[in-house]
């Protein structure tokens, strides 16, 4: 049996993974920040639940030797856990602009970190990150999100080459819009009350914004099945798209120019 440690399991895709694995014979690591809340996942069989909070160092590493104490060894470790926050960029306070890369960035770094003597000392391993389309195309009013998500999609890039010669691959899952918490308790508003002159735009890109997450969805268990065949897959396949969005607009990316693309997007917030 493998085991795959996931931080962020408490909702969303984190909880749909660990039920997608769980019911396909895997151990789980099933991670939060409070797990004393949890009341489903711990009565499923091959479920630790336990604590970790990806801003918290102690945590992580807590969490890496319960699971081997547990289980004997972790074999994947999904970095899941993220926000997003939305809102123009000039309005952004210097805690909110460091909380989104705390979460989205440094700790997916740091549990990454924390993993890869364990991966190192069994000779082989598995990292996927949950990055997103928005770490391929940009949309208005998310720009430290987008930034995050991007800087996951170069980290990714560049270790897939160096963990390799330790036979450990690195893989990144690219969701579109999916039908989670995303724009309730995932999603931070920025707000600055003196910044009249964005009031209007960002009034019509979040109703834009809410329109598409009602119309244009995916599950997350479809995202726990593209995570699971990342799992399971041994080629050297990096990148795996998840919902018809994200494939759409991965398609139109390539497809046009700079200006052709920019463009389709700017028709659509207008």
């Amino acid at each position: 049996m493998k085991t795959i440690l996931i931080t962020g399991a408490s909702s969303g895709i984190g909880r749909a993974t660990a039920n997608y694995f769980s019911e396909r014979g895997w151990n789980v690591v099933a991670t939060m920040r409070s797990p004393e809340k949890e009341t489903e996942l711990n009565r499923l069989d091959c479920v630790l639940v336990t604590k970790l909070d990806v801003e918290r160092k102690a945590t992580i590493q807590d969490a890496i030797t319960k699971g081997i104490e547990h289980f004997g060894k972790i074999d994947v470790l999904l970095n899941n856990a993220g926000y997003a926050a939305f809102g123009p960029f000039e309005a952004a306070t210097d805690v909110q602009v460091k909380k989104q890369f705390d979460v989205n960035v440094f700790g997916v770094m740091n549990s990454t970190k924390a993993i890869l003597p364990h991966f190192r000392t069994n000779k082989a391993g598995m990292i996927i990150n949950l990055s997103s389309i928005g770490g391929r195309v940009a949309f208005p009013l998310i720009s430290l999100y987008h930034a995050s998500k991007w800087a996951i999609e170069g980290f990714s890039e560049s270790l897939y080459y160096e963990l390799a010669t330790q036979n450990i691959k690195v893989k990144v899952i690219e969701p579109g819009n999916i039908a989670t918490d995303f724009t309730g308790r995932s999603l931070e508003l920025i707000m600055d009350e003196s910044l009249e002159v964005y009031k209007t735009y960002h009034e019509k890109v979040l109703q834009k914004q809410m329109e598409s997450f009602q119309t244009n969805v995916s599950t997350p268990e479809l995202v726990a099945k593209v995570i699971y065949e990342a799992a399971i897959d041994q080629t050297e396949r990096f990148r795996y798209l998840a919902g018809e969005d994200a494939k759409f607009l991965e398609n139109k990316r390539k497809e046009s120019s700079d200006d052709e693309f920019m463009k389709f997007i700017t028709s659509n917030f207008r």
